[in-house]
């Protein structure tokens, strides 16, 4: 059993600021999680967010950059588990921008959801992915005014 998700979102604003969204750890901060991020290939960094030990998660999300191509695409590991050292969840996140008129869409892929433990996982993962839409096109509007987003 496998499950793959793909989310799409438009922004009215070009992929050059959508892509400083993506890729600006303070940024990313805002509209995702606390993080140690850097555009390098290669680069490991992580995410932190709250644990929840009932799904065996430590609230530490370890991820390598593994694709870049700016404001084009950026692609990244996703792994998760109880504890450091132990993974139970091993995915990996792409997002593809495109430029639409004056805007850009942009599509994220989160792929790799294995067993039935990953499966419902995947399903709570969905909901969380489909909000982070608005808090991102809020940050870009703030980006807009040159005004810093209170999230």
């Amino acid at each position: 059993m496998q499950r793959d998700l793909v989310i799409k979102w438009y922004f009215s604003h070009p992929p050059e600021k959508v892509w400083e969204c993506l890729t600006d750890p303070d940024l990313i901060s805002q509209w995702l999680m606390k993080n140690d991020f850097k555009p390098v290939v290669g680069h490991k960094f992580n995410f932190h967010t709250k644990p929840i030990p009932q799904m065996g998660f430590d609230g530490i999300v370890y991820c390598e950059v593994v694709e870049i191509i700016p404001n084009q695409k950026l692609v990244y590991t996703w792994k998760g588990g109880p504890r450091p050292g132990v993974i139970g969840l091993d995915t990996v996140l792409t997002w593809i921008l495109s430029p639409d008129g004056d805007g850009t869409r942009m599509t994220l892929e989160h792929s790799g959801f294995k067993g039935w433990k990953n499966y419902v996982a995947s399903i709570f993962m969905e909901k969380g992915w489909k909000k982070i839409g608005k808090r991102f096109d809020k940050i870009l509007a703030e980006m807009k005014r040159g005004v810093k987003a209170e999230m």
